[in-house]
């Protein structure tokens, strides 16, 4: 039977389709765009260039004049041919507006004539200081010996008469600038929506000024948009192909094998009977695929639901077979400590079934939260530990109180076994001192560490003397150390108080 079309086929279909379309676009964009932009950019760099190069000499020219009359004045306010230089040089533009004046630190007029009042004065200090006055034009100043000071205006109409560049065959906007002002001195008029523009930014040299001149570029014709069109175009037309190819050849047929695999349910095997009809072989091979692994699946989930049985069979089976053989070591130690011939021996072995004790109640907890496996709950195993010591405490702590005060907090085994063995050698040492002893045990969640708790001891029986050193010393201080590393954490001692403490891990709250 023949093949139907591969993805590689679909994709050959779908570049053929396209590449006409991307070829037209090329072609009109590379005509169009391209060669109209840089003939712009080229004419707008020259009169860029022209227009700001007649502006600057200009100014500094005039500026230049300004300051030779300035140190003159400075020098000797009453000379008169130094200022008829001045007045020379400016007189050419006066026509236009242009003024300039001369004064002393007082403010007195040496030369030239005062500024429109409408011209703010400028601060000097600089060379040569500037501002834009808006609408109006530019303010230059200078200043000079003996705190002298001279300052020029130059007008709008002025600067846009000197700085029209020589071609006339094109239009030219143009505007001068300093920090955020602007002053507009040509324009292009009857800007369309359609217009582009090319822009350029020329500095003067002068007083922080730069000239910012725009032509209008090659205007949105209609080859302009044909090409602006034209991707618009190719992409409708590769939707629409594309939508066709992959809907009607891949998208359709796998969404008929998703329904098939997303009603596939654990145990079953997947029957993709309905994919006969698919256009692709591929396709057809990817359900038998699917097929093939759900009833692999199948096998193997039947397996392992066996396999946990059997494993949670075992587990119970051993658990059981521990707390046996627990219950048959306290029974033996039970049955020695009746026979033993003093009661320090008795004593001995009481101790030492608590400890077995102490084991034995993790344990059961442990069994208990086999199933839920969330961390046994640390105060019913220290609740049921001191039941246990209290229960099996020999007759002269009849007296012996256990006080708990203790927040439902959750640990593992490993951390449960090592506190159930902690509290129990600190219970037996403050026994050991006190027959009568009154004990309270705490476990708080710790204000500042996440995760963490702190079990704390207190007895007064724990306080510093002579017996309890002597205890820690030969008998329980080792086996208290150990365990304190087992937890991963120092045990401290409050002599004073009677306390011991210990920070532990915790994994919840019960």
């Amino acid at each position: 039977m023949a093949r139907r079309p591969t993805g590689a086929k679909l994709f050959l279909i779908l570049s053929i389709a396209l590449l006409p379309l991307a070829l037209i676009a090329m072609g009109a964009t590379l005509q169009t765009t391209r060669l109209a932009d840089a003939e712009a950019h080229a004419r707008l760099r020259v009169a860029a260039d022209e227009s700001a190069r007649a502006i600057a000499i200009e100014l500094i020219g005039d500026m230049t004049a300004l300051r030779v009359a300035l140190n003159a004045l400075g020098s000797d306010p009453a000379d008169a041919p130094s200022c008829a230089r001045a007045q020379g040089i400016f007189q050419q533009q006066s026509a236009s507006g242009t003024r300039f004046v001369i004064a002393d630190r007082a403010g007195r007029l040496l030369c030239g004539q005062p500024l429109p009042s409408n011209v703010a004065p400028h601060e000097t200090g600089a060379p040569i200081t500037g501002a834009i006055v808006p609408g109006q034009g530019v303010v230059l100043a200078i200043s000079g010996p003996g705190n002298t000071s001279a300052r020029a205006f130059f007008p709008q109409r002025f600067l846009a008469r000197i700085g029209t560049p020589s071609t006339r065959a094109t239009l030219y906007g143009s505007a001068l600038e300093h920090d955020d002002d602007v002053l507009e001195l040509a324009s292009t008029a009857h800007e369309r929506a359609t217009d582009r523009t090319e822009t350029m930014r020329m500095a003067l040299g002068i007083a922080g000024l730069s000239l910012r001149t725009s032509v209008r570029s090659a205007p949105i014709t209609s080859s302009f948009l044909v090409a602006l069109l034209l991707p618009i175009l190719m992409w409708a037309a590769a939707a629409s192909i594309g939508w066709f190819v992959v809907d009607r050849l891949l998208i359709r047929p796998l969404r008929q094998l998703r329904a098939s695999v997303a009603a596939f349910k654990p145990g079953e095997v997947i029957d993709p009977g309905t994919l006969h009809a698919l256009p692709a072989q591929e396709i057809r091979d990817l359900g038998d695929t699917f097929r093939a692994i759900s009833r692999t699946v199948a096998l193997h989930e039947a397996g392992l639901a066996e396999g946990l049985v059997r494993q949670t069979k075992l587990t119970r089976e051993v658990h059981h077979r521990v707390k046996n053989n627990l219950q048959v070591i306290a029974s033996l130690i039970n049955f020695h400590a009746r026979g033993a011939p003093s009661a320090d021996a008795i004593a001995a072995y009481g101790s030492i079934q608590r400890r077995v004790d102490a084991l034995a109640v993790v344990h059961r907890n442990h069994f208990a939260d086999v199933e839920e496996n969330r961390g046994l709950n640390l105060r019913a195993v220290i609740g049921e530990l001191a039941a246990g010591i209290r229960a099996t405490a020999p007759e002269s702590s009849h007296r012996l109180a256990i006080v708990l005060d203790m927040e439902q907090l959750l640990v593992t085994q490993d951390v449960a076994v090592a506190v159930a063995f902690l509290v129990t050698e600190i219970v037996e040492l403050a026994m050991a001192c006190d027959a009568a002893a009154q004990v309270r045990i705490s476990l708080k969640s710790h204000p500042d560490e996440d995760g963490r708790a702190v079990l704390r001891v207190v007895s007064r029986a724990l306080v510093e003397g002579d017996m309890l050193t002597d205890l820690i010393a030969t008998r329980y201080g080792r086996v208290m150390e150990g365990l304190s590393r087992q937890l991963r954490s120092k045990l401290h001692h409050d002599p004073l108080v009677g306390a011991y403490e210990i920070t532990i891990a915790v994994v919840g709250r019960s």
